[in-house]
């Protein structure tokens, strides 16, 4: 059924105050005679003018323009064999879903074909509480430590003094911090420009834990796949709409969803076991890189359907709040620096944005009931009534433990805790740019990409690179390209005019610190 109103019609409402009472004329003012000025005592209109003034809440830092939909995730396949969690263990398990899709870097009234990353963002209400999975359009991201992570957003927004968008900022930030090749590459690729929000696929990025309940663990990352592929817009074409269409991804997705063409995406799981990641090429914790599908191949969980359209954008969207840190048993994060940072801070934004009481909202209730110590604050809406605040032997309450978690094997911990030791010394690893950091990047291009995909980098690149003021960035940017592959970096030089740069100075890879050499730990 079509979710937008008939004009004309009416819903039997009575026009009220914001406390109920019935308002005979919504534009009228109470004043001194017919002249006079306007009385204090005006609920009504001082009211509607209090409320006005309030109506925006600080938009978010990143991820601020976005659309989003509802629908559900259906698991279709048992995989009992890997973990205990309930929601991939039970085939046909249906569970509500609220889905907001984002561009990352621009404002709230940007354009939605800007060539940006992607947000993805999930929320599965399950019988265990709630699961986010806040997800990107790209396997990897631009930096794998988590103090660069405001620095970077920073040279992606607005120069302080100029207040405009700086492409020396963005070349001089990328061209210092070369760990970000493989995102630029794919960012400057037609896949970051993609065709609407629900022609994209998402991805989990990061590596997270499955464990089961004799406390035994692989590593996962989750692919949600686009039934109908990954669309994409040409640079030309997203310019243009980004002047004659600049909500072109949120019209779309309404539009779609509204013509009953629900968007469907079906949901994979790629797996490691702790002994593989030991033996892994790269770092396990660096979202700077992809495993390969030929060696981790693609394993089918489930089906995503966005199937609803909200009702009110503002309650059911700008509102939803999702955070990696709101997990259910047996899906467990790792120690991905980059991860553990962000299961502070999205929460806290959230808080900022929303309210201490936040997940109370009802776009982001749990389904699952809600008892804990937790009490009072800015909107509490579900106050638990006279239950105690405290750990109460009156009126106790009942604890239940995840057996992955404590009541495991011990030689499951044995090994666990061996792990953990080898997992310390992988830091490391993440603390240097040699040229691993380049080798997916360069097979990226040289292998996935078509000459059209190559002519297109080179083309998007340079429309970019080349407004850039200072030559020490320019030519630091080239060289940067080079370490990809020369001739890209050449072709950019050719179109910009510029001369050509060799390489930037990295360690080759076989000079770089190996993680997977056994590193003493020290415990305190």
């Amino acid at each position: 059924m079509p979710s937008q109103q008939v004009f004309g019609t009416k819903d039997g409402a009575v026009y009220t105050t914001s406390t109920g009472s019935p308002v005979a004329e919504p534009y009228a003012a109470q004043r001194i005679a017919t002249l006079g000025p306007l009385l204090l005592q005006d609920f009504h209109h001082i009211d509607l003018l209090a409320h006005f003034d309030r109506e925006r809440i600080p938009e978010r830092v990143v991820h601020a323009k976005g659309a989003g939909a509802h629908g559900y995730f259906e698991a279709t396949n048992d995989l009992s064999d890997i973990t205990s969690c309930k929601l991939f263990t039970s085939v046909s398990k249906k569970v509500p879903a609220t889905v907001r899709f984002s561009t990352v870097g621009g404002e709230s009234g940007s354009a939605d074909t800007a060539r940006d990353p992607r947000g993805f963002a999930i929320k599965l209400k399950t019988e265990d509480g709630n699961l986010d999975w806040v997800f990107n359009n790209t396997p990897v991201f631009f930096i794998r430590d988590p103090a660069k992570f405001p620095h970077f957003i920073h040279t992606q927004k607005r120069d302080p003094q100029t207040h405009l968008k700086d492409p020396d900022m963005f070349w001089d930030y990328l061209s210092q911090n070369p760990e970000s090749a493989h995102q630029v590459t794919i960012l400057f690729s037609d896949r970051g420009t993609p065709d609407g929000y629900h022609n994209m696929h998402g991805y989990s990025g990061h590596t997270f834990k499955l464990v089961k309940d004799d406390a035994s663990f692989v590593y996962a990352q989750i692919h949600v796949i686009a039934d109908g592929g990954f669309k994409t817009l040409d640079n030309a074409t997203a310019a243009r709409l980004s002047g004659e269409r600049p909500d072109y991804g949120i019209q779309s997705l309404f539009e779609t969803i509204e013509a009953g063409k629900y968007p469907t995406w079906t949901v994979y799981v790629q797996t490691m076991t702790p002994e593989q990641a030991e033996n892994f090429r790269y770092n396990i914790l660096d979202l700077t890189k992809i495993w390969s599908h030929k060696d981790y191949p693609l394993r089918p969980v489930g089906k995503l359907v966005l199937n609803e359209n909200p009702q009110n954008y503002f309650a059911e969207i700008e509102q939803a709040a999702f955070s990696p840190s709101h997990t259910i048993p047996y899906w467990e994060p790792t120690a991905d620096p980059v991860l553990q940072s962000r299961l502070f801070s999205y929460s806290d934004t959230h808080r900022h944005r929303l309210g201490v009481n936040y997940n109370q909202i009802p776009v982001n209730a749990p389904l699952a009931p809600v008892a804990n110590f937790q009490r009072d604050g800015l909107m509490s809406i579900n106050n638990q009534g006279a239950r105690p605040n405290y750990q109460s032997s009156i009126t106790p309450l009942s604890y239940v433990r995840n057996k992955g978690s404590m009541n495991g094997d011990v030689h499951d911990h044995l090994r666990a805790s061996k792990h953990e030791t080898w997992l310390g010394g992988a830091f490391l690893d993440l603390s240097e740019v040699t040229d691993l950091d380049f080798e997916q990047p360069r097979a990226l291009y040289r292998e996935v990409m078509s000459d059209t995909d190559r002519q297109h980098l080179v083309s998007n690149i340079a429309g970019h690179l080349g407004a850039v003021k200072s030559r020490e960035i320019r030519d630091r940017a080239l060289s940067y390209f080079a370490c990809i592959d020369q001739a890209l970096s050449d072709d950019v030089a050719f179109v910009i005019n510029a001369p050509t740069a060799k390489p930037l100075p990295v360690k080759p890879a076989s000079e770089a610190i190996r993680f997977r050499t056994r590193f003493t730990v020290c415990t305190f």
